[in-house]
């Protein structure tokens, strides 16, 4: 059989829900869930094979990051920033949070998406909190503006419509070379996934107190036998007030930290993780 493959790039805001949305059509948490803004750094890739299919998701940081102050860019810089993003895939799907919707903010930005000549899919996500006939009002309106090739109504946090959208990005691949293997679901490394784990329990544990220039690194990843994996990981610090907060009282917020982190690397990797967490300030000058 013929091997098919399709690209798709994640858009939308910051928490509409582009991390849990990928994670439940890999079906694996590859890509961090949580409420704080811009927690998705990086563009990570899931992949999903379906018999000769390879449909591979790259979950972008969100709308805002292209045009955040410090990139010190223009309107027009912030076009290209974003096309660059939409230049490696063939579909666009635009998330949207049913819940905060901005039907003015959507037409605005797929009128700057669609210059990529993509087509773009618009997804209403967390469908479980608001009234469908809503949804069906929107999409109303929007199909007036003819930008949107189709439209999808889903609930990421509950699975609900996920297959539908897999049916559908089955059978929009075409013809060509798979980009990984068929047991590959991330293009990212063990280490940078539970990196990221720990990551996602420092935001989840410590609220508006954590500061986002954290960062996680691999002191040692270990695998003892087959069922048995050692991981060593430093929190790094820029600021030694910070090393109290993270720490908490008694140790208390150390210890939620690592063991939510650990909990989920174990169901990643589908083996029992010792993890050992450090924190250790160094010095920015």
């Amino acid at each position: 059989m013929k091997k098919k493959i399709i690209k798709v790039a994640l858009i939308g805001s910051t928490n509409v829900g582009k991390s849990t949305f990928i994670n439940s059509l890999i079906g694996e948490k590859i890509s961090i869930e949580n409420k704080k803004i811009n927690t998705t750094q990086e563009l990570i890739r899931g992949i999903l094979n379906i018999h000769n299919t390879q449909i591979i998701i790259y979950d972008t940081p969100g709308l805002n990051f292209f045009i955040k102050k410090k990139f010190n860019l223009n309107k027009q810089k912030n076009k290209i920033e974003l096309l660059e993003a939409t230049n490696l895939v063939d579909l666009i799907l635009f998330i949207v949070d049913v819940n905060k919707i901005n039907l003015q903010y959507i037409r605005k930005n797929i009128e700057i998406i669609k210059l990529s000549n993509k087509p773009v899919v618009v997804v209403f996500n967390k469908i479980d909190l608001i009234n469908k006939e809503l949804i069906l009002s929107y999409i109303k309106i929007l199909n007036e503006y003819k930008l949107i090739d189709d439209f999808f109504s889903i609930s990421a946090k509950y699975q609900k419509g996920i297959n539908h959208i897999i049916k559908y990005l089955f059978n929009k691949s075409k013809p060509g070379k798979w980009k990984y293997s068929k047991d590959i679901i991330s293009d990212k490394s063990d280490i940078f996934i539970s990196n990221e784990c720990t990551r996602n329990a420092i935001l989840k544990y410590l609220h508006k107190e954590i500061p986002y220039n954290l960062i996680v690194k691999n002191k040692l990843f270990k695998t003892i036998n087959k069922k048995n994996i050692k991981i060593k990981q430093l929190i790094e610090i820029n600021n030694l007030r910070y090393k109290s907060i993270i720490l908490g009282k008694n140790g208390e917020n150390i210890k939620r930290i690592r063991e939510s982190s650990q909990k989920n690397i174990e169901n990643i990797f589908n083996s029992k993780i010792h993890l050992y967490l450090e924190v250790i300030y160094v010095n920015a000058k």
